[in-house]
């Protein structure tokens, strides 16, 4: 806490303001910080500093700085923690260990004296450049050569595709790009994606499978951002903070997200925490999903459309924006990791390589049990990567992916190409057949999928380290969905309430206090047999909680759900109504940790979510049109002790919309 003078400062009288930050700072055995985490507590002797705080760093402004100047500084956003002071009112960074308390670190900045209270000798912009400088140097000794900040700017347009080389379709591109660009960045690393969007709809992108670790702002779905108007432009700020892995990002908005707008966004290790396999010879990214000829906004009114309400089946899949033509070249003898994402609307794959094996080593973030397999289902929203070994003559070989649990004698079908760089000719043979097409065949799967417990992730502790099984659950929420027609139109639901998108984000009505928009807690715990209504339900849950979830299926098709800011551990699988009594099938001990679950026709699915994430979380139907048409709700996870170690404060350039427009940051 903040002390009064007593000397060991030079013996200046303390009359302006101080801030003291407590801290954790984890050293490597050469000095360099490897990982960090803060506690930031506040005391100040003046009321009337200015606090400003972005994602990852903490800027302390007295008032007499130039506005200029504070916005020249307020945009510099790599730095961790920086204070301006006065040389009459130091402030001191003192840096302890949470368990000894003891001081490691200090590190003070301070200004001219003549410039601690009178605005007229306030720094001018044309000392901005001087004051960065300063910043800067600070902002080294702090922080050395970590979390590095990797930058995109990003034009969203309409262009013309053609992915199944027939007729023309208006896609969504990302500059230029159909599928959009790929990000590839380190654990930890900060992504500052500024988004112009240049259609002529509103447009929001999603980071699936990003944590937004204290930073729901940044998740881009409507119950947390207001999307981008035609002809303006907003700047993601987000880190990809303890996390390794595969994942992508997509449009959120209406039914953008059929139309393109979508990439691949990989994660990788930093280099003192290896990966339990070794250094593949390279990676390829695989994007699958099904694909229409309609446009987004003929499915958007094809969905609207009253006591209809249902898309048509898919008309293909695509592989990387393709159906028969991406190619994935590699050396005959060696390794190559394949990074597998569902980015369809609705529909459920199998992959598979002729005449090769599949090692799966990831899903979605975390390192499994590596189990070899001749194919993977791979559902809406979810991501896995596993070795392939070029170990069969050199020869072109089919890659393929074919539609699952969908309608039809004859299942979609798209094909690719492993290489071999000295191939000549095709491997002989038919395209190797896909599995049976049982339900029963897939859940034996998935219950294969084990959590590898001496792995490490993208932290150096062994994933088994957290033993989820021995944890109390404070509560448990049974969640069921459904088809209701309401006002005859087809919606769907959860546990009879179908979600309505607010005029205001969920996160904006909760920040300003805004009446009458959230129904708190309007979603039961359990399915209780009211009639179906429409509603913005939001369930309240505090930070810290251990929840059971089970997503009881009660239709005959498979459901996908994702949940946003949280990994989970999908801890049982079963068919028919699920009871309490199945928690006796429970795996306890190594069930697979993911974001995104399926749940079989007329079957359930249970996870167990450690609530350690605060902020306004989206837990959704992954399958699109599901989602569009209200299968949805936000969790709130909150705790009254507000503090930047639990949750950023609202960014400066939030899009303020709706009943929150002109309210101020």
């Amino acid at each position: 806490m903040a002390k009064e003078k007593d000397g060991s400062h030079g013996g200046e009288e303390e009359t302006g303001w101080a801030a003291m930050f407590l801290a954790t700072l984890i050293y490597s055995s050469n000095g360099r910080r490897c990982c960090e985490t803060r506690r930031i507590l506040f005391q100040f002797k003046a009321p009337h500093l200015s606090i400003f705080s972005t994602t990852t760093s903490i800027l302390l402004l007295h008032p007499s700085i130039h506005p200029s100047t504070r916005r020249f500084c307020f945009s510099l956003l790599c730095f961790p923690v920086v204070i301006l002071c006065t040389s009459t009112a130091q402030a001191q960074l003192s840096c302890f260990s949470y368990k000894s308390f003891s001081l490691s670190h200090t590190h003070t900045l301070s200004l001219s004296a003549s410039s601690a209270l009178d605005p007229a000798m306030a720094p001018r912009p044309a000392a901005a450049a001087a004051l960065a400088a300063c910043i800067l140097a600070v902002a080294a000794t702090l922080a050395g050569a970590d979390d590095p900040y990797r930058f995109f700017t990003w034009n969203v347009t309409y262009g013309s595709i053609n992915p199944l080389g027939s007729t023309p379709q208006q896609g969504i591109l990302i500059n230029g790009q159909f599928p959009g660009p790929r990000i590839d960045c380190v654990t930890n690393d900060n992504i500052i994606v500024n988004v112009f969007n240049n259609l002529d709809e509103p447009f929001l992108l999603t980071w699936n499978g990003i944590k937004q670790r204290k930073n729901s702002w940044q998740d881009g779905v409507l119950g947390t951002n207001c999307p981008i108007p035609p002809g303006a432009n907003y700047t993601y700020k987000f880190q990809a903070k303890d996390q390794i892995g595969t994942f992508v990002y997509f449009p959120s908005v209406a039914m953008h997200r059929a139309a393109g707008g979508f990439g691949a966004l990989n994660v990788y290790q930093r280099p003192a925490i290896p990966v339990p396999y070794p250094p593949p010879a390279g990676d390829f990214t695989l994007l699958v999903g099904d694909w229409y000829k309609a446009g987004h906004k003929q499915l958007r009114q094809a969905l609207d459309a009253g006591g209809g309400g249902a898309l048509p089946p898919p008309d293909a899949l695509l592989i990387n924006g393709m159906p028969s033509a991406a190619a994935f070249v590699g050396d005959q003898g060696r390794t190559y990791l394949f990074r597998v994402s569902n980015v369809g609307v609705k529909t459920s794959v199998n992959v598979r390589i002729q005449g090769h094996s599949l090692r799966l080593v990831e899903v979605e973030g975390t390192h499994p049990v590596q189990n070899v397999y001749d194919s993977l289902d791979v559902h809406v929203g979810q991501s896995v990567a596993f070795l392939v070994t070029l170990d069969k003559a050199a020869q072109d070989y089919a890659v393929v992916a074919s539609a699952r649990f969908s309608p039809g004698a004859a299942p979609l079908m798209a094909t690719g190409t492993l290489h071999y760089s000295s191939a000549v000719s095709r491997a002989p043979g038919p395209l190797p057949a896909p599995p049976p097409e049982q339900a029963e065949w897939s859940m034996n799967q998935a219950r294969s999928f084990r959590w590898n417990l001496t792995a490490s992730a993208a932290r150096p502790n062994p994933q088994g380290s957290f033993h989820y099984g021995t944890i109390a659950t404070s509560r448990t929420l049974v969640l069921a969905n459904s088809a209701p027609v309401l006002a005859g139109q087809r919606r769907y639901a959860v546990n009879g309430v179908s979600f309505v998108v607010p005029d205001t984000p969920l996160k904006l009505v909760d920040n300003y206090n805004i009446a009458n928009v959230i129904g708190w807690d309007s979603v039961p715990a359990r399915p209780d047999g009211a009639a179906p209504r429409s509603g913005t339900p939001v369930v309240r849950l505090n930070l810290h909680e251990f929840i059971e979830v089970v997503f009881q299926n009660t239709e005959n098709e498979l459901q996908s759900w994702h949940l946003d800011g949280y990994d989970f551990w999908v801890v049982g699988y079963g068919n028919g109504q699920w009871t309490e009594n199945q928690r006796t099938t429970y795996n306890l001990v190594d069930a697979q940790a993911r974001h995104t679950v399926q749940v079989y026709p007329n079957g359930w699915s249970a996870i167990l979510v450690s609530l350690d994430n605060q902020g306004m979380w989206n837990l959704r139907s992954a399958n699109w049109d599901r989602q569009y048409l209200g299968q949805q709700l936000y969790m709130r996870v909150w705790t009254p002790q507000q503090s930047f170690s639990n949750e950023y404060s609202i960014p400066t350039n939030a899009i303020l919309c709706g009943r929150a427009a002109g309210l101020g940051h």
